[in-house]
């Protein structure tokens, strides 16, 4: 790496996600937060959609005494924002801007991207429109900002996640030429779409081109704002090796730095009430398997689990129920497993019958009709946890030795049947399993691991890769976490491989268990943002010094 030699004054960085808990970029976001601010205090300033209106954000508080003056000169200028604190450790600034007044203009502001940046937004559709007025009412907040707190002279760097925020770059790359700009990407949308149509993504990345792939996937809208924020970015980042990669076949444009996810185990509980948390989640998830279940699983029981967001084939969700059907017939298996997935379907509401034996507090020994699932979804029969379920015949009868639970409803805590948060949950189990296809980076499995809970992923999973070239080698259960070779082709492989891991780790001795805990522990913390954020001020190096060299012409 080369010697950083320019840091911001000021980082301005937005996303749809500041403020607003919807993927994975908020966890990205928001962990990091606290070790950019302990350096720059209020001088970091997080843009996020003011999508709350009339309802208060449960994650922002709003702070009056911040930048007052700056409010009212917004407010003059036809900019409606709301300042505050991103309710995350470290509290830093948030700015929540209002975009809907710009619909009206959308054209307008269409027509001028076309002008000057020729990006096609032509064949929009969905959120695009959405992502964009915020973009653009983004970059308008930073003008502004700019123009009337920063001095002249200050280095001033903006970051932009995602395609969903390149107009707002673009826009300040135009008006704003002394700001270093960086765009980051933590998944081309092309990509995933690629992969998520059952097109085979690795094998032949190298022949794809992505622009002919965006007009067939009808997706060229959202591939033109990325691929042109990409292309005039001062610097271009995404988040892993592998999706680096992605990135120089499918955008035509190689990354100037990779920004690996960090993470901030400030949330981990401490150890001396880990144990009573870990307890307490085991407790919980039995009880729920038990009343569904009608069964008397004990603390024996082998609990694993799956989680992310509901892309069956990206997430490895098919290949996980795959595994857990042929584990079924497995002689090797030692303990009865309770294999849930936590992904979140169209959930209708949880189930009063399930409710209703929880709160009784009784046994019971026959189980509640559809025993596969904890809250009633809108269309069951057009589910595709279910229907694979269904189509395998597995209906967790009392003599299987593995029994598939879905968890179908955001973990915050209010679901109605479990109520804990996930991360209260996570620890309670002894396995966690994420076999993707398409993971740019993988914040669930090192969550898992951060939580001293051993893991399973793939080396197409850009945490899988990391952890292997940490290692040294590909990693095993010893080390805390197994990285399967996965390919376009393997799917058959990959399931037989995580069956036979789950029963090998069933017969772990207790000592071994430990061990295996604490590996994936303590390689948890070779991730911490304390570790990865050198990269970051790589990446400002590099857009500062190219806005230096325009500026100075």
């Amino acid at each position: 790496m080369d010697k950083v030699t320019r840091t911001p004054d000021y980082i301005f960085e937005s996303s749809w996600e500041v403020c607003n808990k919807v993927g994975g970029i908020y966890t990205v976001l928001s962990t990091r937060a606290k070790t950019l601010q302990s350096v720059l205090k209020d001088r970091l300033i997080f843009i996020g959609p003011d999508c709350w209106h009339d309802t208060p954000c449960p994650y922002f508080e709003e702070d009056e005494s911040l930048y007052g003056t700056w409010r009212e000169a917004a407010a003059r200028e036809g900019i409606a924002v709301r300042v505050g604190r991103w309710i995350v450790p470290g509290q830093p600034v948030a700015i929540l801007v209002d975009f809907r007044p710009y619909f009206e203009k959308k054209n307008e502001i269409y027509g001028w991207l076309w002008e000057h940046y020729q990006v096609d937004s032509l064949h929009a559709y969905g959120d695009y429109d959405e992502a964009s007025m915020f973009s653009y009412a983004a970059g308008l907040v930073v003008e502004s900002f700019y123009k009337h707190n920063i001095p002249a002279g200050k280095k001033v760097v903006y970051q932009a996640n995602e395609w969903m925020t390149g107009l707002g770059m673009l826009y300040i790359n135009h008006q704003l030429p002394q700001i270093g700009t960086i765009f980051t990407t933590h998944a081309t949308s092309i990509g995933r779409s690629i992969a998520g149509n059952q097109k085979p993504l690795y094998d032949y990345l190298f022949a794809y081109n992505g622009d002919q792939m965006a007009q067939e996937l009808n997706m060229q809208s959202k591939h033109s704002i990325e691929k042109q924020s990409a292309r005039y970015a001062d610097c271009f980042t995404t988040v892993s090796d592998i999706t680096a990669n992605e990135c120089r076949e499918l955008l035509d444009k190689p990354v100037d730095v990779v920004l690996p996810n960090g993470f901030d185990n400030s949330f981990v509980p401490a150890p001396r009430s880990f144990a009573a948390k870990r307890k307490a989640a085991r407790k919980c998830l039995l009880q729920v398997a038990n009343a569904l279940l009608g069964e008397n699983l004990g603390d024996d029981t082998l609990i694993v689990s799956t989680s992310g967001r509901y892309e069956f084939r990206n997430k490895g969700v098919d290949v996980y129920i795959e595994a857990m059907n042929r584990l079924l017939r497995d002689k090797e298996l030692k303990k009865t497993v309770v294999a849930f997935i936590e992904v979140p379907g169209w959930v209708g509401e949880p189930r009063q019958d399930l409710i209703d034996r929880l709160k009784s507090g009784k046994q019971y020994d026959t189980p509640l009709e559809v025993p596969q699932v904890t809250h009633w979804l809108h269309e069951m029969s057009h589910d595709n946890v279910l229907s694979m379920m269904k189509c395998y015949d597995m209906w967790n009868r009392k003599d299987d030795k593995v029994k598939v639970i879905f968890l179908p409803c955001y973990l915050d805590g209010k679901d109605g049947v479990l109520n804990m948060q996930y991360y209260d949950l996570v620890l309670g189990n002894d396995l966690c399993i994420y076999p993707s296809y398409y993971e740019p980076w993988g914040y669930t499995p090192l969550e898992a691991i951060a939580f001293k809970v051993p893991c399973i992923t793939t080396d197409l999973a850009g945490f899988g890769l990391w952890v292997n070239k940490e290692l040294g080698h590909s990693g095993e259960m010893e080390d805390g976490v197994k990285v399967i070779h996965r390919t376009d082709y393997n799917y058959s492989e990959v399931a037989d491989t995580i069956k036979d891991t789950v029963a090998r780790f069933s017969g772990f001795t207790p000592k071994e268990v430990t061990a295996a805990r604490k590996k994936a522990e303590s390689l948890s913390k070779k991730a911490l943002w304390s570790e990865f954020i050198k990269y970051y001020y790589e990446a400002y190096d590099i857009a500062l010094d190219k806005a230096e060299q325009r500026t100075s012409k």
